[in-house]
């Protein structure tokens, strides 16, 4: 039985953009919407990329990412502070090592200026080496950009999402899209998804890899999406204090390179290398772009330990084809249709600005946007035991003995962490929602000792068997099947206990 359901908004895509873009909508009386296909929310591009808030200067000058990078940046801490996110403006370096890449770095800068971002300047060979010892010692100069920082994308992405339903937005998971009636687009779109139809008078389109399939679905097909992979490795946390900023090579014309960077939970990592595919799934890693990608990081950092990575994974990052840029605003024809799509980087610093260009766009379409007298734009930071100091943590254990039953050994959580995770506004299903909320199996061990405990909490919290259990949605479950039927299969004692 198809459910039917009316709305205002209906906002395609729970990565950091539908995010944003919710987020930004729930200021308002309207009856918003943020459809997902996946389980949970930040499970595109957004799990899968540096995690960088970039300053703006490498951004062509006149494209929507110059303009909402700057825009983005200058917007990003006092939105973290509001929703409880952690961000470190730790700065950027873009290293030349050789006299042939010199002019790039003034190129750069140039354009920072061309693009108004703030405090930029060239520092020479012995300020790079005193602020980044492990650098290698024939950089000769340096282009520094003070108002970058590092981030967590998934975490931000959590946060947006939680304000958004915490304001009045219903989010549906599970929910890919189907098709779009726009037949009657003057006044009302109906949006189809398994089981349920949305009457909206207001759609947008933030569906990351799949948005020029979206767009399609209302007849535009001036764009296409372009998956870009990138493969990073990551090492342990006692690595990441080899370097205090992100560090890039010389751009080159389809990638900033391979960078060195910390994040902020404290590990080190690398990456990304660049491939252009037709598979918008594919997320495999290669030994040859891993191999490439540890070769061009070496010759940044010579010192980088080899051999003591923790893991490895690749992100896809959705270039929109022919422009390279974002593609923003109504579809020919359908004005009340939005493209929020091609957000590729630096499309996690321009979030916040992408949701107010979009919102300016129904606006412009005749969006009523009245402000709500309770929208609260304040979040809760999530409580990560590992961080409180001993009596902190014996306050906690006193008042809740679950925080001293240690689920994740590596990363210190605890079965309290998992809980909270589980039962928060948004609904966490999946051992992957854990690990992107708590960090549970994201450690030196990834996840070999805590995968079972953290399955075992999911199982008794949503009531299901362990057989149940998924990675991250239908068709992922954890287990192949029960012991004692595996027996029986290979004509062994059918009889034996489970």
């Amino acid at each position: 039985m198809v459910g039917r359901l009316k709305a205002d908004v209906v906002v395609i895509g729970a990565g950091i953009t539908g995010a944003s873009i919710a987020r930004e909508l729930s200021r308002y009386e309207l009856k918003v919407f943020l459809v997902e296909k996946e389980a949970d929310v930040a499970c595109g591009s957004t799990k899968a990329n540096t995690a960088i808030v970039h300053a703006g200067y490498d951004a062509q000058p006149g494209t929507w990412k110059a303009k909402l990078n700057v825009r983005g940046v200058n917007s990003f801490f006092p939105m973290c502070q509001e929703l409880g996110v952690r961000f470190e403006k730790t700065g950027t370096l873009v290293v030349a090592l050789d006299e042939e890449q010199l002019p790039k770095l003034y190129e750069l800068l140039e354009r920072g200026y061309t693009n108004d971002v703030r405090d930029l300047e060239i520092i020479g060979r012995d300020e790079v080496l005193s602020r980044e010892p492990n650098i290698n010692p024939k950089a000769i100069a340096a282009l520094w950009a003070p108002t970058a920082g590092i981030t967590c994308p998934w975490e931000l992405t959590i946060a947006l999402v939680e304000n958004a339903v915490n304001n009045g937005v219903t989010l549906l998971l599970n929910s890919p899209v189907l098709g779009i009636d726009a037949s009657d687009c003057g006044s009302a779109m109906c949006v189809k998804t398994p089981g349920v139809y949305i009457e909206t008078r207001y759609v947008v389109n933030a569906g990351g890899l799949y948005s020029d399939d979206i767009a399609c679905m209302v007849g535009q097909d001036d764009f296409r999406i372009v998956p870009r992979k990138g493969e990073y490795y990551v090492y342990d946390k006692r690595f990441g204090s080899m370097v205090s900023c992100p560090i890039f090579p010389v751009p080159t014309a389809v990638s900033k390179g391979i960078l060195v960077t910390n994040t902020i939970d404290g590990n080190l990592m690398i990456g990304p290398n660049a491939q252009d595919l037709n598979d918008k799934e594919d997320l495999a890693t290669s030994w040859t772009g891993l191999s490439d990608v540890l070769t061009e990081a070496l010759m940044m950092v010579p010192g980088l330990p080899m051999a003591d990575s923790i893991t490895n994974f690749a992100g896809l990052r959705a270039i929109a084809k022919p422009s390279n840029d974002f593609v923003l605003g109504p579809a020919p024809g359908v004005p009340r249709f939005i493209n929020a799509a091609g957000i590729q980087s630096p499309g996690l610093t321009a979030a916040p600005a992408v949701a107010e260009v979009v919102r300016d766009f129904l606006y412009d379409a005749d969006l009523d946007l009245v402000e709500k007298s309770t929208f609260n734009p304040c979040g809760s930071p999530r409580l990560r035991f590992s961080a409180l100091s001993r009596n902190e943590q014996g306050v906690l254990i006193d008042k809740d003995p679950n925080y001293g039953q240690i689920v994740c050994r590596c990363e210190t959580v605890t079965e309290a962490e998992i809980l909270a995770a589980i039962h928060g506004p948004i609904p966490c299903t999946t051992m992957d929602g854990v690990k992107r909320r708590t960090r549970a199996g994201m450690g030196r061990c990834q996840a070999g000792f805590c995968t079972p405990r953290v399955a075992a909490v999911l199982g008794r919290e949503l009531g299901c068997d362990l057989d149940e259990v998924t990675k991250r949605g239908s068709s992922t479950g954890l287990l192949l099947a029960r012991t004692c039927d595996l027996r029986a299969a290979q004509g062994g004692d059918d009889n034996a206990e489970d």
